[in-house]
């Protein structure tokens, strides 16, 4: 009986000592388990007030894009209404501008027109449009054997030969006077257009001691009719462009006298500029808008 009572004693005292270790160990782990969430719980704080402050700047970004976006908008539909781009976007034109083309393109036929394929091409023809008419109010065509028509962009005037000069003759005719003298006007009165003054000849052979060939007669009177514009009738020379084309360039064959005069002629091209006409533009409305 006693031996079985030690027994016990034994037993419960063994079984409590591994109770209160398992017990300290317990009770240490909860003391580690307590810190770490206490400093995850930091962390997290941390973490959320990092992430609101991220937020907020965010929202400000936003908002200033929205900002930024809207005021664009404005601006551009402000500028749309204002501007139009030519196709190479490096000129623009403002809305006046645009109003003045597009009544002169209502007054224009669908043939007239065929060739504006872009907005750049519709300047063209309306200002070679306006220039037609501007030399047709010059009476210009009455002056003898003179034709005035729109080639694609440009202006063409069409000088018989014995308006000008006499048979083999680079010397400027008196009789020329009054017609250049009208041409002189419609040039200096459109400062944003340059002239291009071609020679022809017919196939007719010449060979004199001041004349080489017919060449040499087509460039000498081009640039004949360059310097009475230049000195007589002060045309600014830089816009003047004296080209000869022989008899290279025919309305017609040279089988006839007939003929042969036709292909003996003068053409003065008008071109417009579009560089000067923008920029003589642009002038003109801040003349207006600082009046």
């Amino acid at each position: 009986m006693k031996r079985i009572l030690g027994l016990l004693i034994v037993t419960v005292l063994v079984t409590s000592c591994v109770s209160k270790k398992k017990y300290v160990q317990l009770e240490q782990n909860l003391i580690d388990t307590k810190g770490e969430l206490q400093q995850t719980t930091l962390e997290k704080e941390e973490l959320e007030t990092k992430m609101a402050a991220i937020e907020k700047r965010v929202e400000i970004y936003n908002a200033n894009i929205n900002s930024l976006q809207t005021e664009n908008a404005t601006l551009q539909a402000s500028n749309d209404q204002k501007m139009d781009f030519l196709d190479d976007n490096s000129t623009v034109m403002s809305a006046n501008m645009r109003a003045n083309l597009d009544a002169t393109l209502a007054q224009l036929s669908a043939e007239e027109l065929e060739g504006a394929k872009t907005l750049k091409d519709s300047m063209n023809i309306a200002i070679a449009h306006n220039l037609k008419k501007s030399i047709s109010d010059s009476n210009m065509e009455n002056e003898g054997d003179i034709s005035v028509g729109i080639d694609q962009t440009v202006v063409m005037i069409s000088v018989a030969d014995s308006l000008l000069f006499r048979s083999g003759s680079y010397n400027v005719s008196r009789k020329a006077n009054p017609l250049l003298a009208k041409l002189a006007d419609v040039i200096n009165a459109e400062p944003s257009i340059d002239v291009m003054i071609e020679g022809h000849t017919d196939n007719k052979g010449i060979h004199t001691e001041e004349i080489v060939d017919n060449w040499d007669l087509s460039v000498k009177r081009s640039t004949a009719i360059a310097r009475i514009l230049q000195h007589k009738y002060k045309v600014d020379p830089a816009r003047l462009i004296p080209a000869g084309r022989s008899s290279y360039v025919p309305l017609t064959d040279n089988s006839t006298y007939q003929n042969r005069a036709r292909n003996r002629r003068t053409n003065i091209i008008i071109m417009p500029n579009l560089n000067k006409f923008f920029a003589l533009m642009a002038e003109e409305e801040v003349v207006s808008l600082e009046e």
